[in-house]
């Protein structure tokens, strides 16, 4: 079952897509580095979306963004849908790129969980035993830096806008702090003989399947509170909760033709679609 998402401006989020079966469509050769950070570049520009960091693996991407103007579900389709054309002309691959899943979306809602997120993007190509450190993966990835398209489209790579200017140094000492505890702990698993490399991941058969281990995704997250956050995350989970049932309450008065019926603020596709009102309690 799917649930209507809350889409306000203004919010940060860690969104996460996966290929079709695991496979290694994204492999990080140079093409498609290129393609990922053209098409993000692109999507950032045209939807004015924030980038804070992100990683593109063999098999999925991560990104940190905040979306100012309240249109996530677009900068997002058309991201996706940007990579996955130019995926199919890089791999002559027919038939889809994407998990039939919908993305992974989740808010991050306090310091503490967007510096989390953010080391665990540049840490996860150490976490899926592609390379022993961060810097050595040659996919697409950034985290404060900005990157040009020569006389095409560049990304300015941002600061949240949760972070004040003043405490930017702190803010990327702390997530430097938590990168480093996130690539040590990934350390622990791995035996460096087992190690892909970079050499060999930015050559792989796109053919090929992941061969981790992955639980069913029984869980959906729509937010991180980060650790140690627990009243802030108790709070959040009442908010949606509340804004579910807000939602559904007034679907069903308008699928029985109630059009004047309001619907919780945060309402996305109702809005955008039908031109529901908006002011609902949630």
């Amino acid at each position: 079952m799917s649930y209507a998402r809350k889409i306000l401006p203004g919010k940060t989020y860690m969104v996460t897509r996966r290929t079709i079966c695991r496979y290694f469509l994204l492999r990080p050769d140079d093409e498609m580095r290129e393609l990922v950070e053209y098409s993000l570049a692109l999507a950032a520009r045209d939807y004015r979306v924030k980038v804070h960091a992100f990683c593109a693996m063999s098999t999925h991407i991560h990104l940190v963004v905040t979306d100012p103007h309240g249109v996530l579900p677009f900068f997002l389709a058309y991201f996706h849908r940007f990579v996955a054309m130019g995926t199919k002309v890089l791999r002559r691959w027919e038939g889809s790129i994407w998990d039939s899943d919908a993305p992974s979306v989740v808010e991050l809602l306090t310091r503490k969980a967007i510096v989390e997120k953010i080391a665990y993007v540049l840490a996860n190509p150490v976490a899926a035993g592609a390379v022993l450190d961060p810097d050595e993966w040659p996919g697409a990835k950034t985290y404060f830096d900005a990157t040009k398209w020569p006389e095409v489209v560049e990304l300015p790579i941002d600061l949240p806008p949760m972070i004040a200017e003043a405490d930017a140094e702190a803010f990327r000492d702390d997530v430097a702090q938590a990168l480093a505890r996130e690539v040590e702990e990934a350390r622990k698993t791995i035996a460096p003989e087992n190690v892909l490399g970079p050499k060999r991941a930015a050559t792989i058969s796109t053919e090929t399947r992941s061969k981790a281990p992955e639980p069913m995704r029984k869980l959906n997250p729509t937010f991180a509170a980060g650790r140690g956050c627990g009243a802030i995350a108790a709070a959040a989970a009442r908010a949606v909760k509340a804004f579910r049932a807000a939602y559904r309450a007034a679907l069903e008065r308008w699928c029985m033709g109630d059009r004047d019926v309001a619907f919780p603020e945060g309402t996305w596709w109702m809005r955008v679609f039908h031109s529901v009102n908006i002011g609902g309690s949630s």
